[in-house]
């Protein structure tokens, strides 16, 4: 997973400081969801999931194919420089968002359940138990300020998973993200209020853990 994070950011570095010969199209596009809006119900609500999908990803998406096409056409180095925060807020937002989704699953297709197997050994291993590491996540990601997101990562430097955060729409690049929790206002705020441990609480109901056991796995060969 860490090296499709890269491989998806490398192409905007590499282009930051080197002017294309042509203005490219624009390839980025919103992810269709693998569920339906109100299949997360009632952890998270059908009218968040909508606007947060169609809404604010979409917005990522074309800000970055905007800022993407604007590169192309710069005339210096000076102005390409001037493009890269919208390079990274919108990128890191198509990143962060389209593995978000994934993220997640309704109840009713195995959401909210760790089942014995890598992933757990290697929580209950490296956090006490699967109790202990929610708590940490929880009080870690809830004293983000401001808005960002809540990891839990692979570092392969120690084999160790870790609860990592990030600031705005930045994408994890430290760590192989093997969850990933959306903190923004737009992921809760019409049903939670301004109440983000009720939210985080909830949202474990619907995490998709064979989705981050499939990354744990990967990653920890």
């Amino acid at each position: 997973m860490l090296s499709l994070i890269r491989n998806a950011a490398r192409p905007t570095l590499a282009r930051a400081f080197a002017k294309p010969a042509f203005a490219t199209a624009s390839l980025h596009t919103l992810p269709d969801l693998p569920y339906a809006y109100e299949a997360l119900e009632p952890h998270i609500s059908g009218e968040i999931m909508k606007l947060h999908h169609s809404k604010h990803h979409q917005t990522y998406v074309t800000g970055l194919n905007t800022a993407e096409e604007s590169l192309a056409k710069a005339p210096s180095v000076k102005e390409r420089i001037a493009l890269q925060a919208a390079l990274k807020f919108n990128g890191g937002g198509h990143i962060n968002h389209s593995l978000f989704w994934k993220n997640l699953a309704p109840t009713s297709e195995g959401g909210g359940k760790l089942r014995e197997g890598p992933l757990k050994e290697a929580i209950v291993r490296d956090f006490g138990s699967v109790e202990n590491f929610k708590k940490e996540f929880n009080t870690k990601t809830a004293a983000i300020q401001g808005s960002g997101w809540g990891w839990l990562g692979y570092n392969s430097a120690t084999n160790k998973l870790e609860i990592v955060t990030t600031a705005n729409q930045d994408p994890l690049l430290s760590h192989t993200p093997i969850i990933g929790i959306d903190i923004w206002e737009h992921a809760f705020y019409l049903q939670y209020k301004n109440v983000k441990p009720d939210y985080l609480n909830a949202i474990w109901n619907v995490v998709n853990f064979e989705e981050a056991g499939r990354r744990f796995t990967d990653v920890a060969k």
